[in-house]
């Protein structure tokens, strides 16, 4: 799989299908298990961008038809000075500023290795300084409240002195803090129970007393109907702020409305971050701007509620929604959409960060956060490594920086038999419809351009195409090309300031389906595969009460491995697939007992926060959340990565379990044994003290490059919190003999006995 990675390195795409399979309409495509797709990372930092050449300080030349940029895969016509099209195959002259164009003197963007390049928009504009409203749940124990204030104050001084800041806080009531008023704490009240509009909110912070209000026309911002003065009231530069700002979150304290031992606090998130969403859409619309909501419980009050205040009421689960028995979500749901809508249509990112033990409402966020493109940080206390070093990695600058960027607009082009069904991921639908556009429509579909207000060098999409069929093999066969072309466009403010452009052009082999397996397998991506299935399985799962995702998981797999497998019919032992699929049945047997499709012992908080990273993340993370990588770490051997069974368990080895979400560093016994009786301690065993250390380093390095922050778990065999470990192994075989030092006792079946299963259904 290294040449897909190097397509990665190159374009940040990768894709199932790297030579497109293309059926007729009298036989069932090969796309149909897994469709042909694309898991793309438009800000990925690329093995160029060290060369200045690939950020071009001018804007693209386009199609005249059809908007497509020029590209490497465009026909240039030198003498004529014309350049064709790929896409609608229109010819497009060159402007003046091309002239000199020749054979030996190409502008960047014709190079064939710049594929994709980068475009600089408004190179001579001012960047708007980054904007972060932070919108803080008082409804806390004192102990929370002073490790959330204590990475507050630690947030700010990383802050940009020219950030702009603003302070909201809210219990059962929702205060907005005049920052600019240095005199004394000043804030404004709203009532919890009670949604509030754009105006209301307007004539409740007395935006118009000294200037009058429009009377016709959209208030948004200094130029549409508010002055400077009155929008520096509330959002003003940290520097200008620091000591009012560092005084009020001193000052503040827990809830002091008293609780009764039966009930829950009165809780009004849903109104705060209404209210969050209103004043920055009057005051800095289109904006690089942020809501961070730092939540430490459920809603209890108001719009958005998920549960009511008595505690004898259970806050719903997964069968809840199954059955449609969960009173509060719906509503709830319904509420967040939209406030999503408004947080899209002003540009705006909303980031939850949520520490508790009991559920805040993740599920019925997630649609708002997912649609702004923002961050989700989902931790037991404020306290924890997780939120702590999660929330200072937003703000850190330098080499692992988040690379944070804004008011992106993603578009695309394709070949004319090519049409897009819909994404899968961090964007909201532009509703742009046009001839691109497939009839059936997954995640953000029947569009061919997406808005993203919030995307990092991380975040990645999932496209998901449909590919036209033809009539018969013999017309497929005349068709003068043979190549698939597809363009990616995404506008957005880098974190810079500046607004670039960068495009992306890919260019794919198609094969008729049946005729040409063994060149299908070898463009056979199976870790861009298993990635897509996991995306598809957790939305079929959201959207279809009824799916079954094991079954489909399962019929998925078949079909595949009976397409591409030799065997003789009735013999499951002469069953093989090419190398280039022997992997994917593994990765499917981890997918189906990962937390993205058993939701058992999950809350809906957790599984809703487990598939928006997953929903967001490149594949080569998305590849440990579903398969985690297991190193083995002894005196015997250097760190080597072993297979993810209970047979990897010894009582001289130290194992390190990386699930994404969680490290595990785990000691066999005799290991846990040394180290409980101080071998480290002493000085002739320095071999034990770098087989200690040498796990942690590792586990330090993922964790440095890593958001959100994994939580790190370190624990022996025979512990209690082995059971981490234990719960990702393949279990043994029962009717083997076994051969590890550990067992898992658990109805699953084994990796062997699933694919045993698997060799006997593909041959009957």
């Amino acid at each position: 799989m290294a040449e897909f990675g190097e397509l990665e390195a190159q374009d940040g795409v990768r894709m199932p299908w790297n030579i497109i399979p293309v059926g007729t309409k009298k036989e069932q495509s090969i796309d149909s298990e897994i469709p042909v797709s694309a898991i793309y990372t438009p800000l990925k930092p690329l093995r160029s961008s060290t060369d200045h050449s690939f950020l071009l300080p001018y804007s693209p030349l386009r199609c005249r038809t059809c908007r497509s940029v020029l590209n490497p895969y465009s026909v240039v016509d030198f003498s004529a000075c014309i350049w064709g099209c790929p896409f609608c195959f229109n010819r497009n002259p060159f402007p003046s500023s091309y002239s000199s164009i020749a054979d030996n003197n190409l502008p960047p963007e014709l190079f064939p290795h710049c594929t994709t390049v980068e475009y600089l928009c408004d190179s001579f504009s001012s960047p708007s300084p980054p904007v972060f409203l932070f919108v803080v749940d008082t409804c806390l124990i004192s102990e929370e409240l002073d490790f959330l204030k204590s990475s507050l104050f630690q947030a700010l001084d990383l802050l940009p002195d020219t950030s702009i800041v603003g302070l909201i806080t809210f219990d059962s009531l929702v205060r907005v803090y005049e920052l600019g008023f240095t005199h004394c704490t000043k804030s404004y009240f709203f009532h919890g129970n009670k949604d509030c509009t754009k105006d209301q909110l307007l004539d409740q912070l007395s935006f118009f007393v000294k200037n009058p209000k429009p009377s016709s026309g959209v208030i948004a911002g200094a130029r549409d109907g508010l002055s400077s003065d009155d929008i520096s009231r509330f959002l003003l530069p940290a520097s200008d702020c620091q000591f009012t700002l560092h005084a009020v979150l001193e000052e503040l304290g827990n809830n002091p409305w008293p609780v009764a031992a039966d009930h829950r606090p009165a809780r009004c998130t849903g109104v705060a971050l209404r209210i969050a969403a209103g004043l920055l859409g009057a005051c800095f619309p289109g904006s690089a701007a942020r809501i961070m909501a730092f939540i430490g419980g459920p809603s209890t009050q108001g719009p958005g509620a998920i549960v009511s205040r008595e505690l004898s009421e259970p806050i719903r689960s997964h069968k809840d929604i199954d059955k449609d028995s969960a009173p509060y979500y719906h509503k709830a749901v319904d509420f967040y959409e939209t406030l999503a809508k408004q947080l899209v249509h002003q540009g705006h990112i909303l980031d939850v960060f949520a520490s508790s033990v009991d559920q805040v409402g993740i599920a019925e966020l997630k649609v708002a956060v997912e649609q702004t493109g923002g961050c989700v940080v989902l931790a037991e206390s404020f306290g924890h490594s997780v939120f702590r070093d999660s929330l200072k990695r937003v703000f850190q600058s330098g080499e692992n920086d988040l690379g944070l960027s804004s008011c992106g607009i993603f578009e695309i082009n394709c070949s004319k038999d090519v049409k897009v069904q819909g994404i899968i991921g961090p964007c909201a639908s532009l509703e742009k419809k046009g001839p691109l556009c497939s009839d059936t429509g997954i995640g953000q579909g029947h569009t061919s351009a997406w808005k993203m207000c919030g995307l990092d060098k991380n975040t990645s999409i999932c496209l998901v195409f449909e590919i036209a069929k033809r009539e018969t093999t013999d017309v497929v066969l005349q068709s003068q090309s043979n190549q698939f072309y597809f363009q990616f466009l995404t506008y957005y403010q880098h974190s810079t300031g500046q607004t670039r452009l960068r495009v992306t052009t890919l260019s794919r082999r198609w094969v008729m389906g049946t005729a040409s397996l063994q060149e299908l397998a070898n463009g056979f991506d199976q870790e861009a595969a298993a990635v897509v299935m996991a995306r598809l399985i957790s939305f079929k799962m959201e959207t279809q009460p009824e799916f079954n995702p094991q079954r489909w998981a399962d019929k998925a797999l078949i079909n595949l491995c009976s397409r591409f497998g030799d065997y003789q019919k009735g013999n499951p032992s002469s069953f093989s697939v090419p190398s280039q699929l022997s992997i994917f049945p593994q990765f499917v047997f981890h997918l189906r007992r990962s937390q993205f499709v058993q939701v058992f012992n999950n809350s809906p908080d957790e599984t809703a926060y487990f598939r928006m990273i997953l929903n967001r993340e490149n594949v080569s993370n998305s590849i440990v959340m579903i398969q985690p990588s297991l190193v083995s770490f002894s005196f015997h051997s250097p760190p080597e990565p072993i297979l993810l069974d209970v047979s990897a368990i010894a009582a001289d080895r130290i194992l390190l379990l990386d699930s994404y979400f969680t490290l595990v560093i785990f000691h066999g016994v005799t290991i846990a044994q040394w180290r409980k009786a101080g071998y480290q301690n002493q000085p002739e065993h320095q071999a034990f003290v770098h087989l200690l250390q040498s796990p942690r380093d590792c586990a330090d390095t993922i964790i440095n490059e890593r958001f959100p922050t994994p939580r790190t778990v370190i624990c022996d065999q025979y512990g209690s919190q082995a059971r981490f470990l234990l719960a990702k192994l393949n279990p043994c075989d029962g009717n083997a003999p076994f051969s590890g030092e550990s067992n898992v006792f658990t109805d699953d079946v084994s990796l062997s006995v699933f694919l045993d299963h698997l060799r006997r259904l593909i041959v009957q």
